[in-house]
């Protein structure tokens, strides 16, 4: 069983020795460093810290946020480690998969992360049930508002039907959108709906 450390420093001038030096302390065989801002995603030597992991191997980190960038980062990173049997170890929330109680702590966070996205689904499925039950009690239908008001859309109806007597159409498109103030496209999507 190896203990592979991962140590990152946001900035150039931020220095990583107090890592590297509770890494060592807790006595990591290899330790690999990133120097990158928490909120973006290429860590190279993170990722060259997972590809060297082996089986019964421990990813040992010195906080949560040093190698996750957020909690579902965090969650698919522990799940990965568990498919692959290598143990997570966080020295300063002393967090240790390897146990019973570490993996409890993952379990339940992972059960507050579900949780939380469920609520945020329902909550909006629900409000959106709610919206449209006020607005027809109110006689109002849900959707976009339409282009063409009923005079538009008489006048575009005339216009398009109207023939010259050798049978072909007295306005196009074109000429119709303008008359009536609005896009040609509006003008399709109409006549392909009248239809």
């Amino acid at each position: 069983m190896a203990k592979i450390g991962y140590a990152r420093v946001s900035t150039r001038s931020q220095n990583d020795d107090s890592q590297v030096d509770d890494l060592t302390a807790y006595g990591c065989d290899k330790i690999f460093t990133d120097t990158a801002s928490g909120k973006h995603a290429a860590r190279p030597e993170l990722d060259r810290a997972l590809a060297y992991l082996r089986a019964s191997d421990v990813l040992v980190i010195t906080r949560l946020s040093r190698a996750m960038r957020s909690l579902k980062h965090l969650l698919a990173l522990a799940e990965e480690l568990r498919e692959r049997g290598v143990g997570l170890v966080v020295l300063r929330q002393q967090i240790d998969t390897t146990t019973p109680t570490g993996r409890l702590v993952f379990h339940v966070l992972g059960a507050i992360d579900e949780f939380q996205r469920e609520l945020i689904v329902d909550g909006t499925r629900e409000g959106t049930r709610e919206g449209l039950d006020a607005a027809r009690d109110r006689d109002r239908t849900g959707g976009r508002k339409p282009k063409l008001n009923a005079g538009q859309a008489a006048t575009v109806r005339r216009m398009y039907q109207a023939t010259g007597p050798d049978g072909k159409r007295q306005h196009t498109v074109a000429e119709i959108a303008e008359a009536v103030g609005v896009h040609r496209t509006t003008m399709y999507d109409y006549i392909r709906k009248e239809r």
